[in-house]
């Protein structure tokens, strides 16, 4: 029997997460993939229970990727990009707003404070949860965002329709068997006028998967990720407007001709280092970085004090770190997808 910890992990969906994917990811087939979709909370779950310390260790408690200008701080960039996205969505005192997707909580305490709207945050897992519920209490912002774990392909069920005024969702929705899926329930929950903002992952229109390199790079991010499948912008922009929203604004930011990189940090060049502050942030990414954290996680769950399968969830963010710097070396990938959308106002 696997042993369910105090926190909300399961030791069993961390030793189960490597097994949805073939060892050899050029033998992945569509089995494979079908198999990941119908057990969607399984992998994502799976993957973040195993994930979660290693992220807020290895990166921050924002997981997400961002732009940077020249000598701009690594903490400086994630928040401008949660800034960003609340600015163009016109977040405002008052509005009652949905996280989709909320990892840890550490976008939403940044754009809470931005904007001064009320934010609930859903995620589910339920060690996320927690964490986020410890730190926003920490942040003295209780009182201005709650979480609360819920499945984001039945928001419908838990909130009722109609129930925010905007929603927004940080390179989330990604996790989900089917954009269509995801963004239809985001739609019956907004309110008539709501907007909703998303930062997506997607493999580019560049992307072609009937070249072999190009299928195994997004199986790649998808195993390093906790991915049950990777698709093409295309239809992400499709699905946003088949259930019905009404696209205003839409970039993919990682094709801005950026003097410094997206995806930087995950090269593991201390040289390249915006601040002295960030040369731990780079280091962890180095080879000398990912030995140290890789052995210690070996010894933490020898002794009991991760779950069983933490290593080779941690094993897989190897693959992820290297996918996605190829990914986004050769244009096949963004994590930065914009895109501002929303729900058409009642006819009066």
């Amino acid at each position: 029997m696997s042993a369910a910890y105090p926190d909300g992990r399961q030791e069993g969906r961390v030793e189960g997460y490597t097994k949805f994917w073939q060892k050899d990811l050029q033998h992945e087939g569509e089995a494979d993939n079908k198999n990941r979709l119908d057990s969607y909370t399984d992998v994502v779950n799976g993957y973040y229970d195993g994930a979660t310390e290693l992220y807020e260790y290895g990166w921050a408690q924002s997981f997400h990727f961002s732009r940077f200008y020249k000598g701009e701080g690594f903490a400086a960039s994630l928040a401008r990009h949660e800034h960003y996205l609340a600015s163009h969505m016109g977040l405002r005192p008052g509005m009652r707003v949905l996280d989709v997707g909320c990892g840890v909580g550490g976008p939403a305490r940044e754009i809470a404070r931005f904007s001064d709207a009320h934010i609930v945050g859903l995620n589910n897992n339920l060690f996320q949860v927690n964490r986020a519920q410890r730190y926003a209490q920490k942040a003295g912002l209780s009182d201005q965002i709650t979480f609360v774990k819920g499945d984001f392909m039945k928001l419908s069920e838990q909130f009722g329709e109609n129930s925010f005024d905007a929603v927004y969702a940080i390179e989330a929705t990604v996790h989900a068997p089917t954009w269509e899926g995801v963004y239809g329930e985001i739609f019956k929950v907004l309110k008539p006028g709501g907007v909703f903002g998303v930062y997506e992952w997607c493999m580019t229109d560049a992307w072609d998967p009937s070249i072999p390199s190009h299928k195994e790079l997004a199986h790649q991010i998808e195993f390093g990720n906790g991915i049950p499948e990777m698709r093409p912008l295309r239809l992400c922009r499709q699905a946003i407007k088949n259930v019905g929203f009404q696209i205003e604004h839409e970039e993919d930011l990682a094709d801005r001709p950026d003097e410094v990189t997206w995806y930087y940090p995950l090269e593991g060049d201390i040289s390249k280092a915006q601040t002295a502050w960030d040369y731990f942030t780079v280091w962890r990414m180095s080879w000398s970085g990912k030995l140290v954290t890789h052995t210690a996680i070996r010894v933490m769950e020898t002794v009991g004090l991760v779950p069983k399968g933490t290593f080779e969830v941690g094993e897989s963010l190897k693959v992820a770190g290297e996918a996605l710097v190829k990914g986004g070396q050769a244009k096949l990938f963004t994590p930065m997808y914009l895109v501002v959308s929303r729900k058409p106002a009642l006819s009066e």
